[in-house]
């Protein structure tokens, strides 16, 4: 039996967005299930927020997020997770952080490292963190 970890975003009003956002630089399939599909409104300001999104490309790119509601307490938070997205080629890691940085706060430029041929950190313009590499150094 395998274990799959998926990361879940948690947003106020956002998610569509970030989905929407996020398949446009990775592609795959986007999926949104808002509180009123589910037949889950507790407030009419929710019902067209997502209480179950996500997407998943084919090559192996899958993160899920919601709206929090409104009658639940949501905050942002300083630093609470970071994103780590990890690449085979430079080319790979070059052209999503192209995408990512779009309207994002560069933490850390994208660059060598010593442990990596790309690194880079920065925060989208969702407040998502994310830690950006090449694995195992390569170059292709």
């Amino acid at each position: 039996m395998a274990v799959k970890s998926v990361t879940h975003l948690n947003f106020r009003g956002e998610a569509r967005a970030a989905l929407e956002f996020y398949q446009s630089v990775f592609g795959g399939d986007l999926a949104v299930i808002t509180y009123k599909d589910a037949g889950n409104v507790r407030d009419p300001a929710d019902a067209d927020q997502v209480t179950w999104g996500q997407v998943l490309a084919g090559d192996g790119f899958h993160v899920m997020a919601y709206d929090v509601p409104a009658h639940m307490p949501w905050n942002q938070g300083e630093n609470a997770f970071f994103l780590s997205l990890r690449g085979e080629t430079t080319q790979e890691i070059s052209a999503y952080w192209e995408k990512l940085s779009a309207g994002a706060d560069i933490v850390q430029p994208l660059a060598p490292a010593q442990w990596s041929a790309l690194y880079g950190m920065l925060r989208d313009r969702f407040g998502v963190v994310w830690v950006v590499d090449v694995a195992g150094g390569g170059n292709g």
